[in-house]
């Protein structure tokens, strides 16, 4: 099984993110990536619909040898997360994106933190319970940002446009004063920069992508699954094709990747 690909899965780009964080830290592992690109974003679906989508993407990967399975999208992990441990786990260790962040804030000192998100994830009010709970004494501020999906998406990013919409989210009064903004979807990233400089980089931006990716690491050594063959293969599956998925992706992954379109759904 150490030879086996890790499973990743997102609505889209965001959970490239994620995948080329592991390959940061995990070089010799190999990926199978699934972009539902087909029914991007998730944000604005309900929760069945996300359960739905979840679990058979899921299925897909483990069909294609995933020894382990990650949830590299912040709606899924908060919709669909749980339902998927219990339907899976024992077939591969299963991680979302959202418990390791929490697990993280709670080795800090931050009193106002706040996080982004799409719908979905917001109104699931899934990182204000789970705060609450692991880090009582942390005021979590909670803000919808929906436009910032579709508009990393379209490949707007780093341009008058991107910068206007994230200036209107951000300069809500309720951020006043956060030590520490969480990128409450994997598509942020791409635009961490630009949210950085909006606060003068005097916040510390919590990017879930490498703190995901180890604990990914420490899961694969738990269970003896970390591939020493020296032998990598990526593979990268979307279900509609988009240019601007393939262009991300080679950014990413410089050069060629092997990308194919699956239709699982029928």
């Amino acid at each position: 099984m150490k030879e086996q690909p890790i499973g990743i899965f997102d609505s889209g780009v965001g959970g490239l993110t994620v995948a080329n964080a592991i390959k940061q830290i995990l070089p010799g592992e190999s990926l199978v990536y699934f972009g539902d690109t087909a029914h991007l974003p998730y944000g604005d679906k309900s929760a069945e619909a996300i359960r739905y989508y979840s679990g058979k993407i899921t299925e897909f990967l483990l069909d294609h040898n995933a020894k382990a399975i990650l949830v590299a999208c912040n709606s899924a992990s908060a919709s669909a997360f749980d339902t998927l441990k219990k339907e899976f786990q024992d077939r591969a260790p299963m991680i979302d994106v959202i418990d390791p962040v929490v697990d993280y804030l709670a080795t800090r000192n931050f009193r106002k933190v706040g996080v982004i998100g799409t719908k979905r994830t917001i109104s699931s009010g899934t990182y204000d319970a789970k705060i609450r709970e692991r880090i009582p004494g942390t005021r979590l501020v909670s803000m919808a940002t929906p436009l910032l999906v579709p508009m990393i998406e379209e490949g707007f990013i780093f341009d008058d446009i991107s910068n206007a919409i994230i200036r209107t989210y951000l300069s809500h009064d309720s951020l006043n004063g956060i030590e520490a903004l969480i990128l409450g979807c994997t598509h942020y990233p791409i635009i961490r920069n630009q949210i950085s400089k909006f606060f003068n980089f005097n916040i510390e931006v919590v990017d879930s992508a490498r703190i995901v990716s180890m604990i990914l690491r420490d899961t694969l050594e738990k269970n003896n699954l970390l591939n020493d063959s020296g032998r990598v293969s990526d593979q990268f599956f979307i279900s509609d094709y988009t240019p601007y998925f393939e262009k991300i992706a080679r950014m990413f992954f410089e050069g060629e990747i092997n990308l194919r379109k699956a239709d699982i759904w029928s």
